[in-house]
């Protein structure tokens, strides 16, 4: 094997010693994370994104050797492609389609797929390749001598020719498809562990024909409601799979289920406003804005289908949160004002603030279920999700792969339409805790 110099570098081994104390990384995986450096795997250009702020701006190997290295040694996701790489220049792209997990996600996701030395695995959206280099080494063996197999796949031609670069050059060699994540790769299957390092929305019916019985699939879920995914840990059998999510992530989304972007106008033409239903609710701002990362938002998605929120900017003490309908027009705003009632405006077809209300208060009745407590069954038919047991699930996600979503687009307040628009929606996030 043929390793970077610079892997023995104080930063990273302070990287490895947080990933153990934050529990991310068990003490067996430890020789992967010695031999699998992320640097090895990335270009000279990148851009670390920072999860509280939601901003990127490019570090230069060439230009600050010494911030890369630091960017590449922290607990981060890095940006390595946007806009399916059409983007060109240092300034961040419009939307982040390709990047390097955070390390304590990664080293998190191994750990629910339980993985280990001679297994046949199906790593989905190549990357940079250090997914897969990872499952290389830890299945395979530092010589390439065990009897696993690793196979990752990836849908665009550049990155993956790159990654299988990369890999190469460290003396790791999986088998390196060209080819769309979310059909699997059947050639090589059946497996005994599916792992996306990409968000789904609809979990692929492809892939539990390629599984064995009793194999593992994990991978980042979640709605079309919001940027708030979990890790889901399924187990297969008989043709269908099931189990409970784990954790809380934001991941960009894989391609087929990417929302396409719709102007806040086409739902509130302007003049239009004042027409819509009004009404009251007793649901505070803080109650209902919990946070990233909290189980709210998850849980509201999986009650309330084929719905997006937006939260727009607090301003003069006041918060408007918009509900789009996806399908139809319907829409709903939700008006926070300190000290004062809050208003809700309404339209289309769908109720869609009675369906959110109502979700909410379920959530509450149920004891503010955390992620954990959920869980997803898998058929080739399609999927359901439930709370604690399966046996009072209900159907989630879009009637079909290539969803037809519709998130706000609009970025500055539009005359006539109510109270000011949300932001656009947000560029897709790379993979965080």
């Amino acid at each position: 094997m043929t390793f970077s110099p610079q892997s023995e570098r104080p930063s990273r081994k302070e990287l490895g010693r947080v990933l153990f104390e934050m529990k991310a990384m068990s003490s067996d995986w430890a020789p992967t994370f010695a031999a699998v450096d992320r640097a090895a795997f990335l270009p000279d250009l990148i851009w670390p994104w920072d999860m509280e702020t939601g901003t990127s701006v490019a570090v230069d190997r060439t230009a600050d050797p010494h911030g890369w290295y630091a960017a590449v040694d922290s607990d981060q996701p890095i940006v390595t492609q946007w806009d399916d790489g059409e983007h060109s220049g240092t300034a961040p792209g419009r939307v982040s389609t390709s990047s390097s997990s955070a390390p304590s996600v990664n080293y998190g996701l191994f750990q629910d797929l339980g993985v280990d030395e001679g297994m046949n695995v199906l790593d989905v959206a190549t990357g940079t390749g250090e997914t897969a280099g990872a499952l290389y080494h830890r299945c395979v063996g530092s010589r390439g001598r065990g009897r696993g197999r690793v196979t990752t796949i990836e849908i665009d031609r550049t990155v993956s020719m790159r990654a299988r670069e990369c890999l190469h050059a460290a003396g790791l060699y999986p088998d390196v498809v060209v080819g769309d994540g979310f059909e699997g790769y059947a050639g090589h299957g059946p497996y005994d562990r599916i792992l996306a390092t990409v968000g789904l929305r609809e979990s692929p019916g492809a892939w539990l024909s390629q599984i064995r019985k009793g194999g593992i699939i994990v991978a980042p879920w979640g709605t079309h409601y919001s940027n708030a995914d979990a890790v889901v840990r399924l187990r297969a059998n008989g043709g269908i799979a099931l189990g409970h999510f784990t954790r809380p992530v934001e991941f960009m989304k894989i391609r087929a289920q990417r929302s396409p972007r719709r102007p806040h106008a086409e739902y509130v033409p302007a003049g239009t406003f004042g027409s819509a239903d009004t009404s009251a609710t007793a649901v505070t701002e803080s109650e209902f804005l919990t946070g990233r990362y909290t189980a709210l938002p998850f849980a509201l998605g999986l009650r309330v289908p084929h719905c997006v929120q937006a939260v727009a900017d607090a301003r003069d003490g006041a918060r408007p949160v918009w509900f789009y309908g996806l399908g139809d027009r319907s829409w709903a705003c939700v008006m926070f004002r300190e000290g004062e009632e809050t208003r809700v405006w309404q339209s289309g077809p769908r109720r869609l603030w009675d369906d959110v209300e109502a979700a909410f208060r379920w959530w509450r009745k149920q004891g503010r279920p955390t992620h954990d407590r959920f869980g997803l069954t898998v058929t080739p038919d399609g999927q359901e999700a439930w709370l604690d047991t399966p046996g009072g699930s209900w159907p989630v996600g879009s009637a079909s792969r290539r969803s037809a979503g519709a998130p706000p687009a609009a970025r500055r307040p539009t005359s006539g339409t109510g109270p000011w628009t949300a932001p656009s929606a947000p560029r897709r996030r790379p993979s965080g805790p």
